[in-house]
């Protein structure tokens, strides 16, 4: 198997809204994906705000990383915050994510990036099995707070 990757295209963003669903559904949470493909084309490619990364086994695109640039104060340099990766069960086993992850960190040395970030939800002990085979390490003295939908709108106001 020849594994490359590549950057996604505007003309993606189908297959990014489907591997954006396979990845929900994986961690039960379907029912909350509200994106389509107006709002990820506006937002990936009109604004730039993320970008994604597919990876290619035989050509064919059997796994994505949607990541963007945050900012440390500390370290006085961008990181790289990874939003999601997800490989397509048929792949999985096969080093794909290893491989990806490798990439993003070249990515991130390239760019000069100080880190690279990414949650993970508590319950998924083979991905945390993972990412600790890799030298990752949970920030267990942070506790992460959202603000979003109305309660988002109504600080907006005040």
């Amino acid at each position: 198997m020849e594994l490359t990757f590549r950057y996604a295209e505007e003309s993606d963003t189908p297959l990014i809204l489907e591997f954006i669903k396979a990845l929900a559904e994986y961690e039960k949470m379907l029912d909350e994906v509200v994106a389509t493909e107006e709002l990820l084309k506006n937002w990936l490619f009109d604004q730039k705000k993320a970008e994604v990364l597919f990876a290619l086994a035989d050509g064919k695109e059997v796994g994505f990383a949607l990541f963007f640039h945050n900012f440390s104060t500390f370290l006085g340099r961008a990181g790289i915050y990874l939003e999601d990766l997800f490989v397509r069960p048929e792949y999985r086993g096969k080093g794909i994510g290893k491989a990806m992850f490798h990439k993003l960190g070249a990515i991130a040395r390239e760019r000069g990036c100080g880190r690279l970030e990414w949650w993970c939800l508590d319950w998924n002990q083979p991905s945390i099995d993972f990412y600790r085979s890799m030298g990752a390490e949970s920030m267990d003295e942070w506790t992460v707070y959202r603000i979003a939908g109305q309660k988002l709108n109504d600080l907006a106001e005040t």
